[in-house]
């Protein structure tokens, strides 16, 4: 999701386990604040409305939000897997889910460390984090604060969580203008992993976020000493400035998401006004090979997933940052949409090549915000498919093997969240891990839902133990 402004900032809840550098006590609870007195704390109940659904989709689990990330600040976000376990992301933490029977998952346990927006990836028995809210200090007991303070921190926060069910605080990092989106990208020799943080929103009155921000930060983190990070280089992808913008395009100050491709050494990224591959064949050192814009349609360039080969790439534009009604018939079928680009050549030479728009054909409320967002390749033997969340829009399973025809073969789809307004809500990530689709709802909680297609049955077959979506394995076809 798009940030509106970085002056917001989200309050600590008490949560189930609250931990501090040093497994501090947990701080007393502190809604979020909309102005000068604080909004009162509105709690979410159990997913209330219609499902619509396709015939080849069955939904076989929801696991409502739990106290104390059952209010509507809570916002579900990310999700990383390894092994039987979820783990979640939400503005005020992460949740563990247990999910070796994904018929009937549970809440292993959950993690109250405010911050927004939560991102995580895992790696062995680390878990990062990303906090892209001030806070006065690292820690989980640390209290909100304002981008205009000198002293505010936003970063990287690192777990270890080789008991799952007891995640430990293990050290943490600030880097500029905090971290939107992390990914992980392994090193070749298998001792270090590197992050690579992607965030945006620079202002001159922002100590902590100078402008112009065109660059990322990237993290080197020991396997063996995780309480070392190192922040090794911050290297400028936009030497030029990037886009400038426009009253309908985003300008480019800074990266929104990164998708890695480790087996070719090269990554694709998102970067508000502008879409770029990088090689990453030096983790410390990427450099952008290829460079494309789209200024008619696309306004925020959000994500990025390529498919098995490495020859395409499939970029989301997140039209009204999230929180906007725009899959409906004012909008169009081009606008908050994807973008399917085919990757030509190589090295240096690689080009992406514009192929077509998708966008999910059910129009949507007003009352329901929906664009284009988080998803992963299902791993099926032949052709090319996709599972992608769309908030309100619910999850769909798309198939692009005609880069220039893709079309939807499965769909889940909620009636509105709040009939009666315009809310945040729906599915953030949608992603397919070990024969299943998880879906991470902003306030559903977790859904689990069993596609059962001839085209892309042959999935289940492939198992990951660990799973990054915005770090793809290669799988055998």
């Amino acid at each position: 999701m798009k940030r509106t402004s970085r002056w917001r900032a989200l309050g600590a809840s008490v949560g189930v386990l609250s931990l501090g550098l040093a497994l501090a006590p947990a701080s007393a609870a502190t809604p979020a604040h909309d102005g000068p007195e604080q909004a009162a704390v509105q709690t979410v109940a159990a997913p209330a409305g219609d499902v619509l659904k396709s015939d080849n989709i069955k939904h076989v689990a929801n696991l409502p939000k739990q106290e104390p990330f059952n209010t509507l600040e809570a916002f579900g976000t990310d999700i990383a897997f390894k092994g039987d376990h979820a783990y979640v992301g939400n503005y005020d933490g992460f949740v563990v889910y247990d999910i070796k029977n994904p018929k009937k998952p549970s809440v292993l346990t959950q993690v109250a460390c405010p911050g927004g927006q939560g991102d995580v990836s895992i790696s062995g028995n680390l878990l990062f984090v990303s906090v892209d809210y001030p806070r006065t200090n690292d820690t989980c007991t640390s209290e909100s604060t304002t981008t205009a303070d000198p002293n505010g921190w936003e970063g990287m926060r690192i777990f270890d969580v080789s008991n799952p069910a007891e995640p430990r605080y293990v050290s943490a990092i600030d880097t500029a203008c905090g971290s939107h989106t992390n990914t992980l990208v392994p090193d070749k020799a298998g001792k270090d992993v590197y992050i690579y943080v992607s965030s945006y929103g620079p202002r001159a009155q922002f100590p902590n976020c100078q402008p112009p921000h065109d660059q990322i930060s990237i993290i080197k983190v020991p396997l063996a000493n995780p309480a070392e990070p190192v922040l090794v280089d911050a290297p400028v992808l936009f030497p030029d400035g990037g886009n400038p913008g426009s009253d309908t395009v985003s300008q480019t100050t800074g990266c929104h998401d990164i998708t890695a491709f480790p087996e070719k050494d090269i990554a694709a990224g998102a970067c508000m006004g502008d879409g770029v591959l990088l090689d990453i064949s030096d983790r410390e050192k990427p450099r952008v090979i290829e460079q494309v814009r789209d200024d008619v349609n696309f306004a925020f360039w959000h994500s990025a997933t390529f498919n098995n080969e490495g020859t395409k790439v499939v970029f989301t534009d997140e039209l009204g940052g999230g929180g906007a009604a725009t899959c409906n018939a004012k909008t169009g079928p081009t606008r908050g949409a994807n973008g399917i680009y085919d990757l030509t050549g190589s090295g240096d030479d690689a080009e992406l090549e514009f192929r077509s728009y998708y966008k999910i054909p059910r129009h949507q409320a007003d009352t329901e915000n929906c664009v284009a967002h988080n998803g992963s390749l299902i791993p099926t033997k032949d052709g090319d498919y996709m599972v992608q969340a769309w908030y309100q829009g619910g999850v769909s399973v798309w198939d692009f093997t005609d880069s220039a025809n893709p079309k939807e073969i499965g769909y889940f789809d909620r009636t509105a969240f709040d009939e009666s307004k315009l809310s945040t809500a729906g599915s953030w990530s949608a992603y397919y891990y070990n024969g299943h689709i998880y879906s991470s709802g902003i306030q559903e909680g977790l859904d689990v839902l069993e596609l059962n297609d001839p085209r892309t049955n042959n999935a289940k077959r492939v198992k990951f133990e660990e799973f990054n979506p915005q770090t793809q394995p290669v799988y055998q076809r």
